[in-house]
């Protein structure tokens, strides 16, 4: 199996553990897979949820936050989710993408220009360290 399909099966799983942790409130909560704008609904709030899986955080205490790709905004800069859910191979969190944004500047982050892992082409991304990105948001178990 490629990287890419590996990298895809293992973001699915973290989004059916995601999916697992918000049924447990809202039992309407479904995942999206035909729209690009978001992973998680739940009706119930009216609320949508991107979900990102960086296994890789955890060894380098960065989490690369995307926002452009094939030389077009991307992630971060086109999201339509209210919430963001960060996962690493330990942690989850729940945070805005408006918080994310508010990180970086404070920071004073440049973004960086690499191909990653899987990919063809490059991107841009922020490296943002994972302990201070996780200071703007909350536990997912505590905040859904």
């Amino acid at each position: 199996m490629n990287t890419f399909n590996t990298d895809l099966n293992r973001g699915l799983k973290v989004e059916k553990e995601v999916l697992k942790i918000a049924r447990k409130k809202y039992k309407c909560a479904t995942l999206i897979d035909a729209y690009k704008g978001y992973d998680l609904w739940i009706p119930e709030i009216h609320k949508s949820f991107e979900i990102k899986y960086d296994p890789m955080s955890h060894e380098t205490n960065n989490f690369v936050i995307e926002i452009e790709m094939f030389n077009k905004p991307s992630a971060l800069l086109t999201t339509t989710a209210d919430y963001w859910i960060l996962c690493d191979n330990v942690i989850k969190i729940i945070i805005k993408p408006i918080d994310i944004i508010r990180c970086i500047f404070l920071n004073k982050l440049q973004y960086r220009e690499f191909i990653g892992q899987g990919d063809t082409t490059s991107k841009k991304a922020f490296l943002v360290n994972k302990n201070e990105l996780f200071r703007f948001g909350k536990p997912l178990g505590e905040s859904l």
